[in-house]
């Protein structure tokens, strides 16, 4: 019978995600996540399976703690109408404030679809869902801001606001400001006539 586990799993994802989401996968050195994680690497290996099976947890948790926390106010109803600016403001302020410190910065999906791992299925699915999640989200923002505007509309706001949310996160680590600026192309999407 083997020993029962002496870690919280849970913890030690979000150490693992904190390294995948600084360094980035290839990058993220199996010492490193050993350090971080406070596990040794037989550990690592029995819980997850090897440092993808790690990867692919901490990308799950990124998704349910960091991502989705952040989209819920702009899907569940009643939406309010500043849901969707607020939104914004909240990664304006992620990223400025990880200009001061190196955690978080960026998006972990965003840098994940320029690594090695970008052609791998199961993570283009991710990405695609992730992305898909955030352009609907961000409809429903825009219906409770700008009723009157036409689906249409709403539609094309939506793809230029995730395109410029996914602009800011490709660029955040090296250019905070810029990134900043391309969330606020993204509220002028919002709030223009």
């Amino acid at each position: 019978m083997g020993r029962p586990q002496a870690f919280d799993t849970a913890e030690a994802v979000r150490a693992a995600r904190t390294v995948f989401w600084n360094a980035g996968y290839d990058e993220a050195a199996m010492p490193a996540l050993e350090t971080a994680t406070g596990l040794c690497r037989s550990s690592i290996y029995h819980a997850f399976g090897n440092k993808r099976g790690l990867f692919d947890a901490a990308l799950t948790s990124y998704l349910d703690e960091v991502v989705r926390p952040r989209l819920r106010p702009m899907i569940t109803e009643p939406v309010a109408p500043e849901a969707i600016e607020n939104y914004l403001t909240t990664l304006q302020s992620a990223i400025t404030d990880s200009a001061k410190d190196v955690h978080g910065d960026g998006c972990l999906l965003v840098s994940t679809a320029s690594s090695s791992l970008a052609h791998d299925p199961a993570v283009r699915a991710a990405i695609t869902g992730y992305r898909n999640e955030v352009a609907s989200a961000l409809r429903d923002g825009l219906r409770a801001r700008r009723p009157e505007l036409s689906e249409d509309d709403i539609e094309r706001r939506a793809l230029t606001c995730t395109g410029m949310v996914i602009a800011a996160f490709s660029i955040a680590k090296a250019d905070p400001a810029g990134a900043v600026a391309y969330l606020d192309l993204a509220r002028d999407a919002i709030t223009s006539a």
